[in-house]
């Protein structure tokens, strides 16, 4: 009786362990919902605010042109390493490379964002324009560069793929039509065996008589 009471005792345990441990992960998974769908109406919201700004004349409209550049550009060289790298495992490498750029480019984009809202001085702001912009320009040809060679390794690949299918494909074509070659040789055996066999008739011996002595 004692037996049944520990193992019972055990079991609600166990029941209560794993009620207790899916109940975090779910609240952990929520919670990453809920951050995550904070993270993108902010940043919605702060793109809608930058198109409306870049419309300014000025430097003020001018930085918040750099900042939707700079991060349009980063965006679409992250979706176009990502939709890539589960047939390109390789591109893992050039993933990590863009993480860092992106600091570079988090960094720029909040110093640009110090410059639109908290200086009062525009004659200092646009003194800083022309370094911004250099900066805008090498991050942004930075992120062209890893964008432009995965599409390019991309096309190569899809090339390549492409050629080794044709290949496989005229090959099971030519065994596909091989049955004609086998019809025209079997029909060759076919009269061969057909036409009479003479070649074991001495000669002088013609329909079963002997050969008259000369």
């Amino acid at each position: 009786m004692e037996f049944v009471i520990g193992v019972l005792a055990l079991l609600f345990v166990l029941f209560v362990t794993f009620g207790v441990i899916a109940a975090v992960r779910v609240t952990r998974a929520v919670q990453r919902g809920v951050e995550r769908t904070g993270t993108q109406v902010r940043r919605t919201v702060e793109e809608t605010t930058l198109r409306a700004r870049s419309a300014q004349p000025g430097p003020v409209g001018e930085l918040a042109r750099r900042r939707l550049e700079l991060r349009t550009t980063i965006d679409g060289t992250r979706r176009a390493l990502e939709s890539d790298i589960s047939r390109d495992p390789s591109l893992q490498e050039a993933l990590g490379l863009l993480d860092r750029l992106h600091e570079h480019a988090r960094q720029l984009d909040g110093e640009m964002q110090l410059l639109m809202e908290r200086e009062p001085d525009k004659a200092r702001t646009a003194a800083l324009l022309p370094e911004v912009r250099e900066r805008v320009a090498r991050i942004k040809e930075s992120a062209d560069s890893l964008r432009f060679a995965a599409q390019d390794r991309a096309s190569r690949y899809d090339a390549e793929a492409l050629g080794a299918l044709r290949e496989q494909i005229e090959i099971e074509s030519g065994a596909l039509r091989h049955w004609h070659s086998e019809r025209s040789t079997a029909a060759r055996e076919v009269e061969g065996a057909a036409e009479p066999q003479r070649r074991d008739v001495p000669p002088g011996i013609e329909k079963g008589r002997p050969q008259s002595a000369s």
